[in-house]
């Protein structure tokens, strides 16, 4: 199915079918966020070092709340 046909076929819902699409989406959205975030921070993700040096900073006194 195209895009296209995708965006046809939504025009055709109804209001609550349109509403349930919409839920559908934003829950797939947010899980594929969740699982991005958390390869990310994984052992070998690309922002491991990140959360290393903050660790780092914190257990070392390094760090301030804010004001």
């Amino acid at each position: 199915m195209s895009l296209a046909e995708i965006k046809t076929a939504v025009d055709q819902l109804s209001p609550k079918e349109f509403a349930e699409l919409i839920a559908f989406l934003r829950e797939r959205d947010r899980a594929a966020w969740d699982r991005q975030i958390d390869e990310d921070f994984d052992e070998d993700g690309r922002l491991r070092p990140v959360l290393d040096e903050v660790r780092a900073d914190l257990h070392a006194g390094r760090m301030q709340d804010l004001p």
